[in-house]
C-alpha cells in the first residue's frame, strides 16, 4: 500500500459520526496522515467518544473536554447525520425536530463552540451536506429540509468566519453505501412510486463507497483548498437529470 501524504501532521481534528460509514473512514484517513483525532458518535465504538450531539449539555461538555485534550482545534469535520424516509401523511413534529437537531443544529452549534479555537489556529470546518439539500426528493422531506438548513447555515458561517481566517465548506454526496441508507428505506410507503425515486439516480450506476466522500472532505480540510470557502463540493456520480 502506498503511504499517504502527511497533510495533517499534528493537526488537531474532530470527526463526528465516526462509529461507521463516512465518519469512520475519514477519521482513519486523518490519523493516517498524522492528525490527532477526537472521534465521536452517539453509537459506542472503539476509539470513539460516545456523545449525543443533539443534547445541548452533552455537546457543550464534549467541546470543553475536546479543547482540554487537544489544546485547540484545526479541523472540525461534521459527518454525523440521520435519514428516515416518510411520506407526507406520516410526518411528525418529533421526526422533523430530530432531523433538524442532528443534521443542522448540532454541526452549526459545534462550529460555534469551536469557533474561537478555529480562529486562533486559522482552521476550518468541513461538513457533509447532501444533494438532497438542493433538490426535491419524494418521501424525503425531513432529510431534504434539514440538510438544506445545514448547507445554508454553513455558507453563512463562511461569510462571517472568513474575515477571521477560518474556512467553512460542505461536501454534498449522492447515494453512499452505508447502513444509514439501508435503514432510511424502511420508511418508504408500501405503494412507493419508483418513477419518482428514479429521478434522482446517478449516471454512474450504484452507490458510492464511503471513501469517495471521505477523500473530498480531506481535500477541503487540507491546505490545498486554502482559497476555497463557502463551497459545496458535489460528489454524486452524476445526478444530472
Amino acid at each position: 500500500m502506498t503511504a499517504r501524504a502527511q497533510r495533517f501532521t499534528d493537526r488537531r481534528v474532530v470527526v463526528t459520526g465516526a462509529a461507521g460509514g463516512v465518519g469512520q473512514v475519514v477519521a482513519g484517513l486523518f490519523r493516517e496522515e498524522g492528525a490527532r483525532v477526537v472521534a465521536t458518535d452517539v453509537v459506542p465504538a472503539d476509539g470513539v467518544v460516545a456523545c449525543d450531539l443533539a443534547d445541548d449539555a452533552a455537546r457543550d461538555a464534549f467541546v470543553a473536554d475536546t479543547l482540554a485534550e487537544l489544546g485547540g482545534l484545526d479541523v472540525l469535520c461534521n459527518v454525523a447525520g440521520i435519514q428516515q424516509f416518510a411520506e407526507v401523511g406520516t410526518l411528525t413534529a418529533a421526526g422533523l425536530r430530530r432531523h433538524f437537531d442532528v443534521n443542522a443544529l448540532a454541526p452549526l452549534l459545534l462550529a460555534q463552540g469551536f469557533s474561537a479555537a478555529l480562529v486562533e489556529s486559522g482552521g476550518n470546518v468541513v461538513s457533509v451536506a447532501s444533494i438532497s439539500a438542493v433538490m426535491g426528493q419524494p418521501y424525503n422531506t425531513q432529510y431534504c429540509s434539514s440538510k438544506a438548513a445545514l448547507l445554508l447555515g454553513m455558507r453563512s458561517l463562511a461569510v462571517e468566519l472568513g474575515t477571521k481566517g477560518v474556512r467553512v465548506n460542505c461536501v454534498s454526496p449522492g447515494g453512499i453505501e452505508t447502513p444509514m441508507i439501508e435503514a432510511a428505506a424502511a420508511g418508504l410507503p408500501a405503494d412507493v412510486d419508483w418513477n419518482l425515486i428514479a429521478k434522482s439516480q446517478s449516471v454512474i450506476p450504484g452507490f458510492m463507497p464511503p471513501v469517495d466522500v471521505a477523500e473530498a472532505l480531506m481535500y477541503l480540510a487540507s491546505d490545498a483548498a486554502r482559497s476555497v470557502t463557502g463551497a459545496n463540493l458535489v460528489v454524486d456520480r452524476g445526478v444530472v437529470w
